[in-house]
């Protein structure tokens, strides 16, 4: 069996830890032995992005702008204690949330449905895809601890001079203050990319927020994508048969606990970061979940939407053995191979990681499965794998469905 031909490369971003270790794995059995790997790599480890202080994320989301693909592994973002374990010269901030800066890009996640392990919400049959805004809101917040009375204000002062304030509260005693901001071009950015990934998927669109109590904030949102929807993609919209409509956040949630899935849910920054954890761990795991940073450009990164799995690799550098899922590593390949294959017509290439998925998902219905899937799965006779014992299965069902090599 010949190896598939690439004809541009896709960025691969390295990471941390026990996903760097699966990594490795999942390149040398699932990949390299298939395809003629064309990869333009980029080594997001900690140690490499202290020692280049984290010039290497910023060059790894520019080469991704370049390419159109990328693939990234899972990274740390450290805090005080891995600041002091890694001797790192400062706190680098997330390098999701730089690569999301840096691309303006909406993040798609998506729960991978396997018999065996049914969603905690019996009504859903289908997936749901959770559309998380990626800048400002809480996370780009700035605070103050208030530390007796006074009077807060919220004041903007224009480049024209003018100047706007209102007050936010009279201060008796302590507390807390909390500002933070979104832009209309960031806002416009996260619609376009929440409509034209409805239009590829071909699948309905819920926006959701909470403008009867937000009525500037949330409200800009909610303008915002009504006017881009009608002006640039209703035609569109009816012409795939598809709907998008704008409810309360609430009322959202309500409506995801009946339905039945299969539809894509745009939500603010903090709403999709909860919402997705939601929908995560009702359906199984983290680690049993699809995660695309989508630009508006068109630029694709595909990553696992968990961490770097700390607690597995340590008890990895002490010799003990692993039963890590690398579901969603596995998938983040795959997505990554079909997409580059989609835009550089390579039906060898998007065939490929079709079968890398269906691989992946017949050894987890046939009972072979990593321990934490172990844990919940209704099937029976189970067999749990470890780390890299699980891959070696997933290599066996793919050259079975390859026709072997």
């Amino acid at each position: 069996m010949e190896k598939i031909e690439m004809k541009t490369p896709l960025v691969e971003m390295d990471g941390d830890e026990m996903t760097r270790i699966l990594w490795q794995i999942i390149k040398d059995e699932l990949i390299l032995p298939f395809v003629d790997l064309k990869s333009d790599y980029y080594d997001l480890g900690l140690k490499h992005r202290d020692e280049t202080n984290d010039q290497v994320t910023v060059d790894s989301a520019e080469a991704a702008k370049k390419y159109g693909v990328a693939v990234k592994c899972a990274t740390i973002t450290p805090n005080a204690a891995r600041v002091k374990e890694y001797d790192l010269k400062e706190m680098y901030k997330s390098p999701n949330g730089t690569i999301r800066a840096i691309l303006d890009g909406t993040v798609f996640r998506t729960p991978i449905k396997v018999k065996g392990i049914e969603p905690n919400v019996k009504t859903w049959i289908k997936p749901i895809t959770i559309a998380r805004h990626a800048y400002g809101d809480i996370y780009k917040a700035v605070e103050i601890k208030v530390d007796g009375p006074g009077v807060a204000k919220l004041v903007f002062e224009g480049a024209d001079g003018k100047v706007e304030s209102v007050d936010i509260h009279k201060f008796d005693g302590p507390g807390v203050l909390m500002g933070q901001h979104n832009t209309d071009k960031s806002i416009s950015s996260f619609a376009r990319s929440c409509f034209n990934y409805a239009l590829d998927i071909k699948q309905d669109l819920w926006f959701a927020s909470k403008d009867t109590i937000s009525k500037k904030y949330d409200h800009r949102f909610k303008d915002i994508f009504q006017e881009i929807f009608d002006n640039e993609y209703r035609e569109k919209f009816e012409a795939e048969g598809i709907t998008y409509f704008y409810t309360l956040i609430d009322d959202a949630v309500a409506r995801v606990m009946k339905s039945e899935g299969g539809f894509i849910w745009a939500c603010k920054n903090y709403d999709g970061d909860v919402m997705s954890d939601m929908i995560s761990s009702a359906c199984g795991s983290l680690a049993m979940m699809t995660s695309v940073l989508v630009s508006p450009e068109g630029v694709y990164e595909y990553e696992a939407a968990h961490g770097t799995v700390q607690r597995h690799y340590y008890k990895y550098l002490n010799g003990e053995t692993t039963s890590t899922n690398s579901v969603a590593t596995i998938f983040a390949w795959s997505g990554a191979l079909r997409k580059r294959g989609e835009l550089d017509n390579i039906e060898a290439l998007v065939s490929f990681a079709d079968a890398l998925e269906r691989a992946t998902i017949d050894t987890i219905e046939s009972g072979k499965m990593t321990g934490d899937l172990a844990l919940i799965s209704t099937l029976p006779n189970i067999e749990k794998l470890d780390s890299k014992g699980f891959i070696l299965a997933v290599r066996e069902n793919l050259e079975k469905l390859l026709g072997g090599n």
